[in-house]
């Protein structure tokens, strides 16, 4: 038997092998950036996995709808940032980070910078789940307001307010850190 597919095997059509091409190409580029997001929004490496790969899931499941002219990126991070306002709506544990922050060394090192991203990341994870997602959309992906507050499902005041209650406790948290070059107060 030559060229025979093997018993319950079906053939694709060139349509569908071309819309998996093309999503592999999409997910090969675009799934280490989601992915940073995704961290950025969970705090945790294996949420954020869990994150992207339900949300690339879903954007393949609507990705005939989107090659036809749609952003499948911005579909992709928006079921993401839906699919974590949902998480955080369910669970509502209180996560706590264990431990003293170390103490301020010499910005002359590559150590500072580390311990200075970590302190950032315990401060983000003390803000409460709309705020940091206001922050991360805002100043890591650099969306504006209005795009803020249309991917979160609120109003721009909404997204100001939590904006301003974010910084002033991430100011209170980081005294160290200079946060309001490029921000406004």
């Amino acid at each position: 038997m030559t060229g025979a597919a093997p018993a319950g095997a079906t053939a694709r059509s060139p349509v569908v092998e071309q819309m998996t091409s093309d999503f592999d190409a999409f997910f090969r580029g675009r799934a280490p950036a989601l992915l940073r997001t995704a961290y950025l929004l969970t705090g945790d490496k294996h949420l954020a996995e869990d994150l992207v790969q339900d949300a690339l899931a879903r954007t393949f499941r609507a990705w005939r709808r989107l090659s036809d002219g749609g952003n499948p990126e911005a579909y992709a991070r928006r079921v993401m940032y839906h699919l974590q306002v949902s998480m955080w709506r369910r669970r509502r544990v209180v996560e706590t980070m264990p431990g003293e922050l170390p103490e301020h060394r010499d910005h002359s090192d590559h150590a500072h910078n580390a311990v200075e991203r970590l302190a950032l990341r315990r401060a983000l994870q003390a803000l409460p789940a709309r705020q940091r997602a206001v922050v991360v959309l805002r100043y890591f992906e650099d969306h504006s307001e209005s795009e803020t507050a249309d991917i979160l499902n609120c109003r721009v005041g909404t997204v100001k307010s939590h904006t301003a209650r974010a910084l002033a406790k991430l100011r209170e948290l980081m005294p160290e850190i200079d946060l309001s070059e490029g921000v406004t107060r």
